[in-house]
């Protein structure tokens, strides 16, 4: 058994980057989106000073999340990422040969206030098109279950006996 996930919450570093796979079709849906997102952790040194260690993740969503990434994902933006770790490799012209580690984005939400402040909520709206995503279960919380079992019926006058 092997498990790959990755779960971040971060800023994103800058505007995303949108390509399309195919040139000549910037209508169809083989889009991606790559951008870096930003995780920082604070902890007090030996002298008991605070430090802050910024760690940076280069974020790939691919598709839906794409879409999702071009229209509300800006530099700043705060980002709940769930995906998986994909290393890649090239060789570039003068023959070295170079890796890069990703995180293919299996489930993105927007965290935070809008920048604009429109929705008067403090946070964001999902699109209509989008579904709902289920928030992660907080560390140490039983994960939701769905009951396999179908949903009772209602009352009927025709009782079989």
């Amino acid at each position: 058994m092997s498990l790959n996930k990755v779960m971040l919450i971060g800023n994103v570093g800058k505007d995303p980057e949108i390509r399309y796979l195919d040139q000549n079709s910037p209508q169809s849906n083989a889009k991606v989106a790559s951008f870096p997102l930003a995780t920082s952790e604070r902890f007090r040194d030996r002298n008991g000073e605070v430090r802050e260690n910024t760690e940076w993740h280069n974020i790939v969503a691919w598709r839906n999340s794409a879409d999702v990434a071009e229209r509300f994902v800006k530099k700043g933006t705060q980002l709940y990422i769930e995906g998986r770790l994909r290393t890649r490799s090239w060789t570039d012209q003068a023959g070295a040969k170079h890796y890069t580690t990703e995180v293919v984005v299996d489930t993105m939400q927007l965290l935070g206030r809008r920048p604009d402040g429109q929705d008067g909520q403090g946070g964001y709206q999902r699109p209509a098109d989008q579904p709902y995503q289920r928030p992660a279960a907080p560390q140490g919380a039983a994960p939701f279950q769905q009951s396999e079992a179908p949903a009772p019926e209602a009352p009927t006058d025709d009782l079989p006996f």
